[in-house]
């Protein structure tokens, strides 16, 4: 698999245009910033990708490698097909139904009735197998071989990654003079493709993850992709065991490490978002905030006179636990 270049990215910002949300911005104020906005002149802003379709940012690489297999002639008629429960298979399922191809998702027999439920409402196939995700995947596997289905990933394709990088073209457009973005990292899809196309126009990508689900971290630490312990709130959306060949390269090419932020300060400024914005994400986007607002030993992305933009990925959350 190739490195993601910055053309990879131009392509897909061409094949999705008028086909995904254009990401909204809005400055972050003091109050939730913990006071410091404005102290040393930074701008901190928040990309509301939440608001994407599916609820995450995952719809942007879905609808760019469905559109892609669909422009080469490789889309077969009996669609697409992925193993996961969480954000990748909610935005696969809305991108095959926009292509109008099946999506059979495989998910274990333990998955909640409700995001069943959500992955139904987008037209999804839903397959319960086994009581594990590797049980889950190995039977995608299985279905792939014996029907032709297209197989999708959650994160380790340059589509996905790629398609996931057409957010940072439009964060420039809408924050003129942006230095930094951060954006929390599980798999690294978003990272690689953002940091990607940052490196490209000169601005700095931060990779933000939890403390107890490090795997770009222990990637670079190691020089490849190892597989870490996954402990954290935010092992929803950011619990892969592994990070990609893709986004190590990217962190490798930036010279970067990821800024490690423990789970309590994930709770406390996902809280903050809903305090001070009235915006319910999930543990994830809270990850990325936390970078921002969090102590200074979890070593702060923030320089003086800065403009950043913090990108709060996705809003799958239960909210009952942010009401006050």
């Amino acid at each position: 698999m190739h490195p993601l270049a910055y053309g990879d990215i131009e392509a897909a910002t061409h094949r999705i245009a008028g086909r995904v949300r254009p990401v909204s911005v809005a400055p972050s104020g003091p109050a939730a910033l913990g006071g410091s906005h404005g102290r040393q002149g930074q701008q901190v802003y928040l990309a509301l990708e939440f608001m994407q379709h599916t609820g995450s940012f995952k719809a942007r690489g879905a609808q760019n490698f469905l559109q892609a297999h669909r422009d080469a002639g490789t889309l077969p008629d009996i669609g697409v097909t992925i193993a996961s429960g969480g954000n990748a298979g909610l935005a696969c399922a809305w991108a095959a139904r926009r292509q109008g191809v099946p999506a059979t998702v495989f998910l274990p027999a333990t998955a909640p009735t409700l995001k069943v439920a959500r992955l139904r409402s987008y037209g999804a196939d839903v397959r319960l197998v086994g009581s594990e995700y590797a049980e889950a995947l190995a039977a995608c596997a299985e279905f792939a071989a014996a029907t032709g289905a297209l197989t999708s990933h959650a994160y380790d394709h340059p589509l996905i990654a790629a398609g996931a990088g057409t957010l940072l073209e439009e964060l420039r457009a809408r924050i003129p003079g942006l230095d930094t973005v951060v954006v929390a990292v599980g798999g690294g899809g978003l990272f690689a493709g953002v940091a990607t196309a940052a490196r490209h126009h000169g601005i700095r990508t931060v990779p933000v993850e939890p403390r107890n689900c490090r795997a770009l971290d222990a990637a670079v630490e190691a020089g490849r992709p190892v597989d870490v312990a996954v402990d954290s709130v935010a092992a929803d959306s950011l619990g892969a065991r592994r990070a990609s060949a893709m986004a190590l390269h990217a962190a490798q090419e930036d010279g970067v490490r990821s800024v490690l932020v423990p789970d309590g300060e994930i709770v406390g400024a996902r809280q903050a978002l809903w305090d001070h914005h009235r915006l319910a994400v999930e543990h994830a986007a809270g990850a990325a905030f936390a970078a921002v607002v969090g102590s200074p030993e979890t070593g702060r992305p923030l320089v003086d006179g800065e403009r950043i933009a913090v990108v709060l990925c996705g809003a799958n959350t239960d909210p009952g636990d942010l009401v006050r």
